[in-house]
């Protein structure tokens, strides 16, 4: 939910045919690609500088939880550990997620927009295939991407998030993942505040996820399984009676919930152990 005294009445914010972008990371990456311009090359800005556009503008305050590796990389700070190189699984792709009742409930929104941020770092909306409302958005330069995501209490498909002015796709079981998310500060000038996944339900969240990915997406599914794993095999030490929560509340979400975990546990004799215990 936003901090106190955060809320800001849409009368008194200016008119945006006239409005100029403010964010100081924007406008810094906007100097940059001018100078830059001139002497014959572009900047490629790195995915610490959207991200802190993106808080500035307000995305992480008004319920916006960055989800998939960039997460990840975040637990190695949450937890104490130290990863191996593999296992950091490089990325330019940032996926941010948020409730869509939430953004409804909402009165604010944020500012600048998501996409005039998107767009002053050179990201434009990826086309669907269903002529749908985009919910990704690719770096013109080069293969990096944002997705905008939401959890699915019906049918998946585009839902607008009306607090950052974006279309996310809604996806099953993400309900479970982004509930009750936690702060985690990205390693940026003097860090950006952004909020994450609790640790033990990106867990059992990549466990499901994996088995849907199964079969048209080998090389994705056998990382979410990766990722699983070493943050099992951590919080079985660490957080046990968390991790054993997270997994029963999963469980206890049905047979399609429970035949998914089994299949990718099958696959992984130690955290299923891990689980057991």
């Amino acid at each position: 939910m936003p901090a106190s005294g955060a809320n800001v009445s849409r009368t008194n914010r200016p008119d945006k045919s006239t409005r100029s972008i403010t964010c100081p990371e924007v406008q810094n990456f906007l100097a940059k690609r001018a100078a830059s311009t001139k002497e014959g090359s572009l900047p490629d800005p790195s995915p610490p500088s959207l991200v802190s556009a993106l808080a500035q503008s307000g995305v992480f305050r008004l319920g916006g939880t960055v989800i998939g590796t960039h997460a990840f990389r975040l637990y190695e700070g949450e937890l104490g550990l130290r990863y191996r190189f593999d296992e950091m699984a490089q990325t330019g792709d940032l996926d941010i997620a948020s409730f869509e009742r939430l953004s409804l409930a909402l009165d604010d929104e944020a500012e600048p927009p998501v996409a005039e941020v998107l767009r002053a770092f050179e990201f434009d909306p990826v086309p669907t295939v269903e002529n749908t409302p985009a919910w990704r958005w690719r770096q013109s330069r080069g293969q990096a991407l944002v997705e905008f995501l939401t959890p699915a209490f019906a049918e998946e498909g585009p839902r607008p998030l009306a607090a950052l002015g974006v279309t996310a796709q809604a996806l099953r079981h993400l309900n479970f993942l982004i509930a009750d998310p936690i702060p985690a500060a990205v390693l940026y000038r003097s860090g950006v505040l952004v909020q994450i996944p609790r640790p033990e339900r990106f867990a059992i969240h990549k466990l499901i996820v994996a088995e849907r990915r199964e079969g048209r997406d080998r090389l994705k599914a056998e990382k979410d399984r990766r990722q699983a794993a070493f943050l099992i095999a951590a919080l079985a030490e660490d957080r046990p009676q968390e991790l054993r929560e997270a997994y029963e509340d999963a469980l206890s979400r049905g047979p399609k919930w429970r035949d998914r975990l089994a299949a990718s546990l099958a696959r992984m004799p130690e955290a299923a152990q891990a689980l057991a215990g």
